[in-house]
């Protein structure tokens, strides 16, 4: 036996568009952290998983702790369930220890000690700016100096060690406010091979190198958890190794139009030379920047990344423009009346109008 890269893209839409979703945290729960750099991402990415999704329903899960949002495993900002976070955070301290003590320069406290001091300061919500001050204070007094808290990466160390998670200051959980910083409640104890189950489960089949790009961790920490989750690969079309659950739900085609947000999984799951089970290395190159780390909201057609979507403004009522790719399908203005609902119902807003634009980019590697 043996993947095929159709295989591989079809398995991993059986379960990153799940035919039955039931509630928000569900649908969490089967598709996997949601990374939430721009605040609106999950937004987007669960009403295209699950039409209808409203900006209430997802703001209820987020205010009821049925999700949460926190900075873990590469630096990044992820929305998981709880038990999801729990894992994440486990793979952060891990995948992230070498840099933390790099830049910390420990050589009286330990970072066990750091990081249960900081979760005890959160038991109540913390400013990123009193986060700030309370690593300086730890620092000053266990080390005798403090080098990192002023700079750049100070800010995240005050916060991004995977046990603290975050919510707007005030505002919308859909916009970029300033947040706050709380340690996540007591949940069940997660260990590094729980995300790498985790990633396996809502994003196979997966290659070693796919897991430790996502978690953060390196390759013989992968290889060890995979071992013991008694994993076995199976040769794929790059001359990889893929692993997958033992029983994955059913492989699917994807017909027809999703909008989806910057940063989706299927962009963000996968190592990025193995990224081709969505879109061509050409379209990829336009939609990821990788000067200042921008991504384009991707349009899927057809369960294949062709192009972008963007709808411009703030205001509540806004026009949208879907852009697709010289040599791709181009979508039908029939396909875009339901993902357009389903971004309107998403994020609050009135769509005035669609236009749709054609660009050239090359598909080449």
């Amino acid at each position: 036996m043996a993947f095929a890269l159709d295989d591989l893209t079809a398995l991993s839409l059986g379960r990153q568009f799940p035919t039955t979703t039931g509630d928000v945290a569900d649908l969490v729960a089967a598709t996997g952290p949601v990374q939430s750099q721009t605040a609106r991402s999950p937004f987007i990415g669960l009403a295209a998983r699950r039409p209808g999704t409203t900006h209430a329903e997802i703001t209820s899960a987020y205010e009821s702790g049925e999700i949460v949002r926190g900075s873990t495993i590469r630096g990044t900002v992820h929305t998981s369930t709880p038990e999801q976070y729990a894992a994440l955070g486990a793979a952060t301290r891990v995948g992230q220890r070498t840099l933390w003590q790099r830049m910390l320069k420990l050589e009286h406290g330990t970072l066990e000690e750091l990081w249960s001091a900081t979760e005890e300061f959160a038991a109540e919500w913390r400013t990123p700016a009193e986060l700030q001050q309370h690593l300086h204070d730890w620092l000053v007094s266990r080390e005798g100096h403090d080098e990192v808290t002023g700079q750049q990466a100070g800010r995240y160390l005050a916060f991004g060690h995977g046990g603290l998670v975050r919510r707007p200051a005030k505002g919308s959980w859909s916009g970029q406010g300033a947040p706050v910083y709380r340690t996540l409640p007591p949940v069940v104890a997660a260990t590094p091979v729980d995300a790498v189950a985790l990633h396996v489960r809502c994003h196979g089949p997966v290659s070693r190198h796919d897991i430790a790009w996502w978690s953060g961790l390196g390759l013989r920490v992968v290889d060890a958890a995979l071992d013991g989750l008694g994993l076995v690969g199976v040769p794929g079309p790059d001359g990889r190794s893929y692993v997958d659950v033992p029983s994955p739900p059913p492989a699917r085609d994807l017909p027809g139009v999703r909008l989806l947000p910057e940063f989706d999984a299927l962009m963000c799951g996968y190592d990025p030379s193995a990224r081709d089970r969505f879109a061509e290395p050409g379209h990829l190159r336009r939609l990821w920047n990788q000067n200042n780390g921008m991504v384009l909201a991707p349009l899927l057609v057809d369960g294949r990344i062709t192009g972008y979507w963007r709808a411009t403004g703030s205001a509540r009522k806004r026009p949208l423009e879907v852009v697709w790719f010289a040599g791709t399908r181009k979508p039908r203005q029939s396909e875009l009346s339901e993902p357009v609902a389903s971004l309107e119902a998403a994020l609050g807003i009135s769509v005035t109008g669609v236009t749709l634009t054609r660009e050239g980019v090359s598909v080449g590697a």
